[in-house]
This record gives structure tokens, sequence and C-alpha cells, in this order.
């Protein structure tokens, strides 16, 4: 089985992505839901707890990502050593439970699996990977997807100020998806890039 990460900047449309590789048959590691699940464990919560206290808690006592979001992509000088801190603590659990799901995608014989994470390169997640694919979409396109989650481009900047810059993600690519058109556009790229991989 071969496994493709997915780099891209901000809203480029990687979820999109990784949903059309699934629609053929690929499987999805994703690592933004093994984060939400990490975040849900208790020895996690503890730390989170003590680090930033009880104003990142919802009322059913679990972390409220939009509320650690503003301490670890704040605008304060104080937002990197906390970002620091989150991605030592979640990260090699994360990294642990996509292996685990990419043995199960190999155990049923998929073609192939779809790294879907933002800080692939920072967590040297990419070492994981066969394949490097860039998703490529202009920043005005970026930004007006990323105001339909309710962001400005402000959060933008400050979120991909916490990845490695996109010339670099482009350049450990060995695959470019164009994502700046319709859905239809993507996916003809994909079934391409798809044929090509499992032949």
């Amino acid at each position: 089985m071969k496994i493709i990460g997915i780099l891209g900047g901000v809203a480029c449309g990687k979820s999109l992505v990784a949903k059309q590789f699934a629609d053929l048959g690929a499987g999805i590691l994703d690592a933004d839901q093994a984060g939400h699940e990490v975040l849900r464990q208790p020895e996690v919560e503890r730390a989170a707890r003590g680090r930033w206290g009880d104003a990142i808690f919802d009322a059913n006592g679990r972390i409220e990502r939009a509320a650690l979001a503003k301490i670890v992509f704040g605008a304060n000088p104080e937002a990197a050593r906390e970002l620091k801190y989150l991605e030592e603590l979640t990260h090699p659990q994360i990294a642990m439970r996509l292996r685990r799901q990419a043995g199960k995608f190999a155990a049923e014989k998929r073609a192939a699996a779809i790294l879907d994470a933002p800080v692939m390169l920072k967590a040297n997640w990419n070492a994981f990977c066969d394949h490097i694919l860039f998703v490529d979409a202009p920043w005005e396109v970026r930004v007006a997807r990323a105001r339909t989650r309710g962001w400005t481009a402000e959060d933008v900047r400050r979120r991909e100020a916490a990845q490695e810059a996109i010339e670099e993600k482009r350049r450990w690519a060995d695959l470019v998806i164009d994502n700046a058109g319709p859905p239809e556009h993507t996916r003809m790229q994909i079934e391409r890039i798809w044929q090509t991989l499992i032949d």
C-alpha cells in the first residue's frame, strides 16, 4: 500500500482532495481527527488543564478547540511557546494512531492511503509517505474558503505562520493538484494520479 501525504496552504482544499481519493478506494489517515481524539484522552486533558486552566474546557469538561486555538495561534509572543508545548503533548500519540490506522488499511488491501496532516513536515510524518502531493490554490481563493469557516484573512495568516512556508511545502511535493477551480476539475486530476499510482 502506498501512502500519499497531502500538503498545501490553509483552506487550499486538502480535505476535498482526500475525500475524492477516498471515493476511488483510498483510506484516509486524518491527523486532524486523530488530534480531536487525542485531546479527549484523560492524561492529555489533565496536562492541558494544568497548563491553561479551566478556560479552555467546555460545559461537558472537554477541551474546546476554538479556545485552545486562541492561545496557540495568538498574536502574542507567547503563542509559539504554547503551540510547541501542545505539539509535544499530542504529536507522538497522533502518530501512533496514524500508524495503527495505516496498518488496518494495509490489512484491507487498499491500494493507497492519504495522509491529511497540516503539520506533516513539522511533525516529520512525511517520513511515512511514498509520495507527497501539493494542493495548489491562490491566496484569494483560500481566504474566501476560510471565510466560510468563520475565519478572517488574519486568522489564515496566523495559522500559516505556525506551519512551514507554502514554498517549502511545494518543494517537498512530487505531485501537484490545481484546486483553484470547480471540484470537477480537481477530480479529473485526481483520477489521473490514481491510475498512475495503482498501475
